[in-house]
């Protein structure tokens, strides 16, 4: 049977990993689809080709659909997630200026505590503190306000966020354009290589559990080609699980090193799947339990229930309506196409689409069809948490 040609946009992150290892390990073609992988240079590049119709699916920041949906950022496009890609990967660091300015406030990078160093950056810090990240809807942003302004009071005031391309932001650290950055890897790392950077946290350390990327399609599309997307889930489902086996790393790394992929050296990409980190030239690695996760822990679900936290941000950040947008963002979120596609060969499903986000502070037995889920840990930072089944803020 001939294979059906299917496009899917992504950025040159490790994230993107669950496409390019469908394609290279032909667990696309196994679900016949032939699968070409369009690489673009921005967000709001990725953003236009998926509402235009010039790519079928997309690598998104998890917010993203939730906006276009929303109408936010650009013109009303109605998206779906199919599943999630990748949990967490974010990673924040600062300028070297910024670093030694931290330091002599008596702060040590212990590269694991969001409290004292949020402390810390507002201590060494006269004016605006100015924070890149790559888009501005973006999880990075969502985890950069949610941890500076419960951490440090008075913070929205104190910090200017600003939209830069993830592989320009180790020139924006090294120009001195900006004093911070909160970005997927490689290019925390390559700011570290190149700029002199210093990494003070990784972003599971904020929430240890966030839907950092996703699989989007536009509405209509789905519902018109609801096969391709149900073979497009168990494709990378398939690559999800073979990512998280450690054994696989060295051969993940040499195939995204790849020039038609990411185009990077192993060293600038290893960090990610390792969890192995140098967060400052000359120091020795440190070691970040659960980085990045592309399956564990029902890493690829696509839960409304973190649709609706996302929902919650993007209402506060806009004045929407919050039970409105919570109603749109949980229907971005598409279990039920997950379900269809993933039930039929085995896959263990939550026995519900939402959770309270934040509330297993260990590795936690659920239920499940199969009876073999175990999710968690999840916590927020500073141990909230958020119930999707309480009324949404009040506008």
């Amino acid at each position: 049977m001939k294979a059906t040609q299917v496009r899917c946009g992504y950025l040159p992150l490790v994230d993107c990993a669950p496409l390019i290892i469908a394609k290279e390990l032909k667990f696309a073609e196994q679900e016949g689809l032939d699968l070409t992988l369009v690489k673009q240079p921005s967000w709001s590049a990725l953003r236009d080709m998926l509402a235009f119709g010039q790519i079928d699916f997309a690598h998104m920041l998890s917010p993203m659909p939730v906006a276009m949906s929303l109408g936010l950022g650009g013109m009303t496009s109605a998206i779906d997630v199919l599943m999630v890609l990748s949990v967490n990967g974010t990673i924040v660091g600062v300028s070297d200026d910024l670093d030694r300015r931290m330091q002599e406030t008596g702060w040590t990078n212990t590269f694991s505590n969001p409290v004292e160093t949020a402390e810390a950056i507002f201590a060494a810090s006269t004016g605006k503190i100015r924070i890149g990240v790559p888009f501005v809807f973006s999880m990075h942003r969502m985890l950069l306000e949610t941890w500076l302004s419960k951490a440090v009071a008075g913070a929205e005031d104190r910090i200017e966020i600003v939209t830069v391309p993830p592989p320009k932001m180790a020139d924006a650290v090294s120009s001195g354009a900006l004093d911070m950055f909160c970005v997927g890897e490689p290019w925390g790392s390559v700011a570290v290589q190149q700029s002199g950077a210093t990494l003070v946290l990784p972003g599971s350390k904020i929430w240890q559990f966030s839907p950092e990327k996703v699989l989007g399609v536009g509405h209509n599309w789905a519902a018109e080609h609801p096969k391709l997307c149900q073979a497009m889930i168990r494709a990378i489902y398939k690559a999800a699980f073979w990512l998280d086996q450690p054994e696989n790393s060295p051969l993940a790394v040499e195939i995204l090193a790849r020039s038609q992929h990411l185009d990077l050296p192993d060293h600038a990409i290893d960090p990610a799947l390792s969890g192995q980190f140098v967060t400052k030239l000359g120091h020795t690695p440190e070691q970040v339990a659960r980085f990045m996760a592309f399956h564990s822990g029902a890493a690829t679900f696509p839960w409304r229930s973190q649709a609706s936290w996302i929902a919650d941000v993007l209402s506060r950040w806009h004045g929407l309506d919050p039970a409105l947008s919570r109603q749109t963002a949980r229907a971005c979120f598409r279990s039920d196409i997950y379900r269809a596609a993933l039930t039929p060969i085995g896959a263990d499903m939550p026995g519900a689409s939402e959770k309270v986000e934040g509330a297993m502070e260990v590795p936690t037995a659920v239920a499940s069809t199969l009876g073999e889920m175990i999710l968690g840990p999840d916590r927020f930072f500073n141990g909230a948490v958020f119930d999707f089944g309480a009324p949404p803020p009040p506008k």
